[in-house]
């Protein structure tokens, strides 16, 4: 891969960045405290890419200005009535010229030919071949697949299949800040579970919540609540999950995302993945939503 196609490789990962960054695809793989070196770190990307092809054409463009400035490398011819030269002698009047000296010389690190050679001209060796230049291998191409695949196909964020193959990440909290006056009291999935769990509901009694989050059904059919928390990108995701009882829709599809609304209860489960603690919701009303903007949970970063 020579350095135009370098550069404009360049160019469209920095495009692509650009692209991600300048609208909401980027919440799909980051969280959104990244934006900001998104659009950066793609904006170095072009800048370099068009300084390469500059650079470039610019060395071409100076090294032909140089060919056809340079002098013609020839010998001047002597004129007719200048004398020869001190080794060589005047040819007599009806004489050949003789050939130039260095015609008649030999190489003096010529190999002398072999009786082979003498008896059959075309039993001498073939000459040497110039060398060449290497091609790059086709297969650096490929490297533009991922790239064409970012920038055609918006992949998925991550949802039940991830969810209910991988064990509920819920960690203790530093503390817990003071809920709002509302009713319902909208949380985020962390944040009821956190307070469910290890403040045993103390906050949340009496309370209406409002929750949103996709549904995932275990192995056995049970429903949870679901939001995928993540530290940095969409590779550190991990579920947190929010067991659903009541008033459950008799019909749930996976990854369908709902906005349930519901009250405490004390019930809990153990995660079948990783035997981690999950709370229960009991479920009062429960609406479809579309899918949010940013469908991971930062909470737990802030």
């Amino acid at each position: 891969m020579n350095r135009q196609a370098q550069a404009a490789v360049l160019f469209l990962v920095g495009g692509a960045l650009l692209h991600a960054g300048a609208t909401d695809l980027y919440l799909r793989y980051v969280k959104a405290g990244l934006r900001p070196m998104l659009l950066v770190s793609g904006a170095v990307l072009v800048v370099t890419a068009l300084m390469t092809v500059w650079l470039d054409r610019r060395r071409a463009g100076g090294n032909a200005t140089h060919d056809e400035a340079a002098p013609p490398n020839q010998t001047p011819a002597a004129p007719d009535n200048a004398p020869p030269p001190p080794d060589q002698a005047p040819a007599a009047p009806g004489a050949e010229p003789s050939p130039p000296e260095a015609a008649r010389a030999e190489p003096r690190n010529a190999p002398s030919p072999t009786k082979a050679e003498q008896a059959d001209p075309r039993a001498a060796p073939p000459p040497p071949k110039e060398p060449h230049a290497h091609r790059e291998p086709r297969v650096a191409w490929l490297l533009l697949l991922p790239l064409f695949a970012l920038i055609l196909v918006a992949p998925p964020a991550l949802g039940s299949y991830s969810a209910v193959r991988s064990g509920t990440a819920l960690q203790p909290p530093y503390g817990y800040a003071s809920l709002p006056p509302g009713d319902p009291l909208r949380l985020s999935v962390v944040d009821y579970a956190t307070r469910a769990i290890y403040d045993h509901g103390r906050t949340l009694a009496g309370r209406r919540v409002q929750v949103t989050g996709f549904v995932a059904l275990d192995g056995d059919g049970t429903p949870y609540l679901v939001r995928m928390a993540l530290n940095c990108c969409a590779a550190d995701a991990q579920p947190v999950k929010i067991a659903l009882t009541g008033r459950v829709p008799p019909v749930l599809e996976p990854d369908t995302w709902l906005r349930v609304t519901g009250v405490y209860t004390a019930r809990r489960t153990r995660d079948p993945v990783n035997d981690g603690p999950i709370p229960y919701l009991k479920v009062m009303a429960a609406q479809p939503v579309p899918t949010p903007a940013d469908p991971y949970d930062e909470s737990w970063n802030q």
